[in-house]
């Protein structure tokens, strides 16, 4: 996943899940960090760029729309 596909509201699956058990993030901020907010128990946590690309598998849900 590129730099260039991130968009506010996206749904992403992380390679491993969170220790709440949840694998779905929600992006709340898009800038020189990524801010992602856990689907399960809301836990927000803000990444760079290259650790976000490196944790992330795949897109899920494009800001709304499913992939």
């Amino acid at each position: 996943m590129t730099s260039m596909d991130i968009e506010l509201g996206d749904v992403v699956r992380t390679k491993k899940p969170h220790p709440c058990g949840g694998d779905l993030w929600t992006v709340i901020r898009v800038g020189a960090d990524i801010k992602i907010k856990c689907n399960t128990c809301g836990r927000i946590v803000m990444l760079e760029r290259p650790a976000y690309a490196k944790r992330v598998k795949r897109l899920v849900e494009r800001a709304g729309e499913p992939v």
